[in-house]
């Protein structure tokens, strides 16, 4: 059975599926795989992960990664929360691979979008408004190894992460029609698998260098 077929969903309009799909796949894909490649400059040292991770873009820059990543995902989040009220999940009376696979996605769909917010906000917009800059290498770094809800938060959400976009890979290519059986569709598998681990390697070993370098800083001194 095909992962979109097993959970009942309701029937989506093809433009809106595959437009949907799109948004998820084409700019998304290239932004995590980027931001996950200027994270692991964490084994480098504060300054290259500074420079790689948190350096100034030019304005042109900036207002391309808006057009192309903040609009997309903004418009993928309100598709995919539309989708999550449009199947209903019969894992009892189809208890088979397929199944599993389009729960998971569901599911890791409603974690991926807290994580992001919470990730943006902590990392990004809140350094910025209160503090006039990015957030520093050291608070990553003692966040990772002193704080255990952020670490154990951040491996959670990047394993939700590296799932839901290697899974959906797989799903744009039965939305666009480039595995026309299920034969075609199996024999993806897997890459899908090798794509997961790869993505999911690159998070938890950013995850790692950030905890190994917060042990050499130490705790946050005691205000």
């Amino acid at each position: 059975m095909s992962t979109e077929a097993a959970a009942l969903p309701r029937k989506t309009p093809l433009f809106q599926s595959r437009l949907g799909s799109f948004l998820a796949v084409v700019p998304l894909s290239f932004w995590v795989v980027n931001h996950l490649w200027d994270n692991l400059a964490a084994f480098a040292g504060a300054e290259a992960w500074q420079t790689a991770v948190t350096g100034q873009r030019d304005p042109f820059t900036q207002v391309l990664t808006f057009i192309f990543v903040l609009v997309p995902l903004l418009m993928h989040t309100g598709w995919g929360i539309v989708r999550l009220f449009s199947f209903k999940p019969n894992n009892l009376a189809y208890n088979n691979y397929g199944n599993l696979k389009y729960i998971l996605q569901r599911i890791t769909a409603a974690g991926v979008l807290a994580f992001i917010g919470a990730h943006l906000w902590l990392a990004f917009l809140r350094p910025h408004l209160f503090h006039g800059g990015p957030e520093p290498f050291a608070d990553m770094a003692r966040e990772m190894r002193f704080h255990g809800p952020t670490l154990f938060v951040y491996i959670l959400g990047t394993l939700g992460t590296a799932y839901h976009l290697a899974n959906g890979l797989q799903n744009f290519g039965m939305a666009w029609g480039i595995f026309a059986s299920e034969r075609s569709m199996r024999r993806f598998e897997p890459f899908v698998i090798i794509i997961f681990l790869v993505l999911l390697a690159m998070a938890w070993g950013t995850l790692y260098a950030l905890y190994q370098a917060g042990s050499a800083l130490g705790p946050a001194p005691t205000p």
